[in-house]
């Protein structure tokens, strides 16, 4: 047998992909202020507890999740949720993909995406869409070497609190 057959059982052996459950809600908080701090935005996580039990546990779930273990420990997490293109029809939005600074380079993050990958396609799913920081070159690599395709001509917006509310007035 090959070296690569070994190390698939491997990582097989070591590595648990799981849908979260509620019993996860702290440790998704933890895992999301992690990837916040990561992306050098933490005094912009103010999601609490008990905003995940709701939106993700709730009577009408907003996301689904996927918990990363590594020999019983949590490596890392995937967020999502699904969404819809006029043009194309159903999709997945891949709002967070995050692996510990420990566990990087076992092929967590990749395990995380197929995974949610093989729900699109089992959903009949177009795709799966996500974004990612210009700055994190390792994430952009890997994404590449999938196959990913980069919509350099769409530039994502967001519109917040004031802005939002001021806008909202407007509607009659």
């Amino acid at each position: 047998m090959n070296r690569g057959f070994f190390s698939d059982v491997f990582f097989l052996l070591m590595a648990l992909i799981r849908p979260a459950t509620v019993h996860d809600v702290p440790l998704l908080r933890t895992l999301i202020r992690e990837l916040a701090e990561f992306e050098h935005e933490l005094e912009l996580c103010v999601l609490e507890e008990a905003n995940l039990l709701q939106d993700g546990f709730g009577a009408n779930p907003c996301f689904r999740a996927l918990i990363a273990d590594w020999d019983g420990q949590t490596a890392g997490y995937a967020l999502f949720f699904g969404s819809y293109s006029t043009w194309a029809g159903r999709r997945l939005f891949l709002e967070d993909l995050f692996v510990r600074e420990p566990f990087r380079g076992r092929g967590i993050g990749t395990a995380l995406l197929a995974s949610v990958a093989r729900i699109a396609v089992r959903e009949n799913c177009y795709g799966v869409q996500w974004e990612v920081l210009d700055w994190n070159e390792k994430a952009i690599e890997l994404y590449k070497s999938l196959g990913a395709e980069f919509l350099y001509q769409w530039r994502p917006v967001l519109l917040k609190d004031g802005a939002l509310r001021r806008l909202a007035e407007k509607a009659s």
